[in-house]
């Protein structure tokens, strides 16, 4: 059995935060998407578990390459095929002077499946669990019904909050998959208006507003090394120009995602620098593949057209992913041929799973072949402020697609339009972005392909509805492999099967630029988060 999780003493080392001492300064960052709320467990999107991360910690962390690390679990292990022991820090407080315990994880497992309107729930992550015992409240033991390698991997990817601070008896809550009973959870509100907002994480939320910014404090009595920054501000500048201009201007210190085309600039002014690495995140087309009448599609009698596989093959093989990387990334991206970068857990390795050639004749004879000599009308649904160049990469796949004869209409939107509409399914077609918070292909396999099932966990994000029990059955048998090697090809043979029937239609992979002052440094991760704690001050 290879237990990669368990590599732990060198990499808490190499991955805690800097040894820096606290400086009386602030730092100002432009940020490229806006968090929807304060709320650590409302909505599993990148700018909400980017700011998360900040307030509220995991049992397990994250480094730059989504390797595992100690943060309030000191070390885990299985003890048996269900069975898995965490050891928890001792003299962890939170932010109100609680102590943090065993119970506070039970408490927030019991919280996340019922959070009110949660546009993404983080029960992809949690309904693994069936039980937990706490022989002690530093030793915690998580039971499922299977074996579960993924465990530690998923328990990185939800923040714990306090029970104790909502007046529960931790001792006293009666754990059930099914819900806990009658238990005290605090309202979304009152973390976005800040009473809630009790962590155990490097910075406090001073205040949080929509629109407006939000405010961070060093936390004096954070149990690890203290935040290289009294204050963080975070305001959102989502458009390219007035964030770019900020930063020229000094009145930011940092931002996010810079214009592609403003790189070279930015890097030539004196005082500024850019740094940039691959992401995770995979920018994809998914379809619908059970409405029918389907959406904004026109010219078919009712029929869906993207229920037959021949026309999915048919719109991906009319993409041209390189001319997309070339002329809207500035080849700051990497063409995908499925949902995870070459190298990562459940990957290909590189060339082994290519992006779809291009193709457009036989595009064109494959729609023939489909019955729609003639293509049909659609229209794309995109967020314009969510992914570096989102709303022209679905334009240029919408040109793409007419030269088929698949007349392609736009509909851009901010991205909480865009999510809401989402989400009501009223997209035949839309781009959108998946980040793998557990660094493996499980993430995007179980999120987005999957078939919906909530009992499990499986297809949260996967409005297109499509199906496919062969995909199911790999997915499930890597979620109950411990051997590394066995589950690995179980989620590569996956990704082929998905893949092969055109499920969806990967793009390519963002390169994350992040610009900055010659005052401060960042070290690029591949989950694309922009973490105070880890801009430190240069040398």
């Amino acid at each position: 059995m290879n237990l990669r999780y368990l590599r732990l003493t060198a990499l808490a080392v190499a991955t805690a935060l800097p040894a820096l001492p606290a400086v009386a300064q602030d730092l100002r960052i432009g940020l490229a998407s806006e968090p929807s709320s304060a709320d650590p467990h409302f909505h599993n999107l990148g700018p909400n578990n980017q700011l998360r991360r900040n307030i509220f910690q995991s049992l397990v962390g994250t480094d730059d390459k989504q390797k595992l690390y100690p943060e309030l679990a000191v070390s885990w292990k299985p003890l048996d095929d269900t069975r898995w022991e965490f050891k928890l820090r001792d003299g962890v407080t939170f932010s109100d002077g609680s102590t943090f315990d065993a119970y506070d994880v039970v408490y927030s497992v019991c919280r996340i499946p019922g959070v009110p309107d949660s546009p993404s729930l983080f029960t992809t992550y949690t309904k693994a669990v069936t039980g937990f015992e706490v022989p002690d409240p530093l030793t915690l033991i998580v039971e499922t019904a299977s074996p579960y390698p993924l465990l530690p991997t998923e328990f990185s990817t939800w923040g714990i909050i306090s029970a104790k601070a909502n007046g529960v008896d931790g001792a006293s809550i009666v754990f059930s998959p099914d819900g806990c009973g009658d238990l005290a959870y605090p309202e979304t509100q009152a973390f976005n208006d800040g009473s809630a907002a009790i962590g155990t994480g490097p910075f406090l939320l001073e205040s949080f507003r929509r629109g407006e910014g939000i405010e961070l404090v060093r936390n004096p009595d954070y149990w690890g090394d203290a935040a290289p920054w009294e204050r963080v501000s975070m305001k959102p500048l989502t458009s390219d120009g007035p964030r770019v201009a900020a930063l020229f201007a000094g009145d930011v210190d940092f931002i996010e995602n810079p214009p592609l085309q403003d790189l070279e600039r930015i890097n030539s002014e004196g005082g500024l620098k850019v740094v940039q690495g691959i992401s995770n995140r995979v920018i994809y087309l998914h379809m619908d593949h059970a409405q029918e009448p389907s959406p904004m599609i026109t010219g078919t009698d009712g029929k869906n057209p993207l229920k037959d596989v021949r026309v999915r093959e048919a719109l991906s093989i009319a993409i041209n992913r390189d001319a997309i990387v070339d002329r809207i990334m500035g080849g700051v991206a990497v063409a995908a041929g499925e949902l995870l970068p070459a190298g990562m857990f459940g990957a290909h390795e590189e060339g082994q799973m290519p992006p779809a050639p291009y193709d457009p004749d036989r595009a064109k004879a494959l729609l023939a072949e489909a019955g729609y000599p003639n293509g049909f009308g659609i229209t794309i649904g995109t967020p314009n402020d969510r992914y570096i160049n989102d709303a022209q990469v679905a334009q240029a796949v919408a040109q793409m697609w007419a030269r088929i004869g698949v007349e392609t209409g736009i509909d851009a939107v901010t991205a909480s339009t865009f999510f809401s509409r989402r989400n009501a399914f009223e997209f035949s077609v839309y781009l959108a972005g998946w980040g793998a918070g557990t660094g493996e292909m499980s993430s995007p396999i179980k999120a987005l392909v999957a078939t919906r099932d909530g009992d499990r966990g499986y297809g949260g994000t996967n409005r297109g509805q499509y199906s496919n029990p062969e995909v199911d059955d790999l997915l499930t048998k890597a979620l109950a492999t411990v051997d590394d090697d066995a589950r690995q090809e179980l989620l590569r043979e996956s990704s082929r099967v998905a893949m092969a029937d055109w499920a969806i239609l990967p793009l390519h992979f963002e390169v994350t630029p992040w610009a900055m002052t010659d005052k401060v440094s960042y070290v690029p991760r591949v989950d694309q988060y922009t973490l105070p704690a880890l801009i430190t001050p240069a040398n």
